[in-house]
């Protein structure tokens, strides 16, 4: 079987998996990027993700700079239906502030929660769930390649969670801390090629003096089952804090069940100057279960519906049962 008939057969089971549920065969992961899927990982599916980094600020005008490490982390689990997902997810970061704005600098040792939130999503528009009325042409590669005007309707979810922020804490505006609203609308694009496409629409601490809004796309692109690469970019607004990060990196599916990952994230200012190297993974743990229905072919149904032999001395070809014994 060469290349393109294996991407083909691997496309297609992909595609009949997205039919049915939003649950699949290969664990369904937000990393690598910080940006969220629009699906879930399906009902009893338990997953972990997280992303140790090294990071390392530099502030030219107000002279400072910040180095140290962190790790980045989301509890994830599909919950009573398919489109819902609940999630703890937050950054822990520990770090040495320096202050060289005197003669001789100043070091202060820092490490607290950056965030720290527990919320759902839900999948309010699926336009995959009826992918069976689009599904491959299996005699054609370059067909099932096209461009594919429906691909432009994304899927949407909505997220509501809440913050938890410690009181004093240093990554946080002044007079920030308890708990605080935060929501979000995340649209998926799944384009022919293996192309991705994610928005994320966000409003953090909502209430608070130093409410935020950022935006992050996310496109990746799979060019193998086993690899993926993307390109991210985070816009932050607020009084408080205001950037425009990007990211760029890669993912390998080492199982079904197991993926490892790592990326880059920088800024184009001196406001400070931003510069992290991230490893992650993601592990999920597989309790899912198709749900079973009823359409009259139950054994019991069909032993019923099975008229009664009139001569029992004699079997012929058609007194096999169902499941082909006599």
């Amino acid at each position: 079987m060469n290349l393109a008939k294996k991407a083909l057969l691997f496309t297609t089971l992909l595609i009949t998996q997205l039919t049915f549920s939003q649950y699949t065969e290969v664990i369904n992961s937000n990393r690598p990027g910080v940006s969220r899927s629009a699906f879930s990982v399906g009902t009893n599916v338990a997953q972990i993700e997280v992303g140790p980094y090294i990071l390392k600020e530099e502030h030219t005008p107000l002279q400072y700079e910040v180095s140290g490490f962190g790790a980045d982390f989301s509890l994830r689990y599909g919950l009573l239906f398919e489109q819902l997902e609940i999630n703890l997810e937050g950054t822990y970061q520990n770090d040495t502030f320096t202050d060289n704005r005197s003669t001789i600098a100043t070091e202060d040792k820092r490490s607290n929660f950056k965030n720290f939130t527990f919320g759902a999503k839900y999948l309010v528009y699926d336009p995959y769930k009826n992918a069976e009325e689009d599904k491959p042409n299996l005699y054609s590669y370059h067909a099932n390649r096209s461009f594919k005007w429906k691909s432009l309707i994304p899927a949407v979810a909505v997220y509501a969670g809440a913050n938890f922020d410690s009181k004093n804490n240093p990554y946080t505006a002044p007079g920030v801390e308890g708990f605080s609203p935060k929501i979000m609308i995340a649209t998926q694009n799944n384009f022919s090629g293996g192309w991705v496409l994610v928005l994320n629409l966000i409003k953090d601490r909502i209430g608070t003096d130093y409410s935020d809004f950022q935006y992050i796309i996310t496109l990746t692109h799979s060019f193998s089952p086993q690899w993926v690469i993307f390109g991210e970019a985070q816009g932050i607004q607020s009084d408080f804090y205001a950037d425009n990060l990007f990211r760029f990196g890669g993912a390998y599916l080492w199982s079904k069940d197991f993926q490892l990952d790592t990326a880059l994230t920088f800024n184009t200012k001196d406001t400070p100057s931003v510069f992290s190297v991230n490893f992650g993974m993601s592990y999920r743990f597989d309790f899912h279960k198709d749900k079973e229905t009823d359409n009259g072919t139950s054994r019991s149904d069909a032993d019923n519906r099975k008229p009664k032999k009139k001569n029992k001395k004699k079997k012929r070809n058609d007194d096999f049962d169902d499941d082909g014994s006599l």
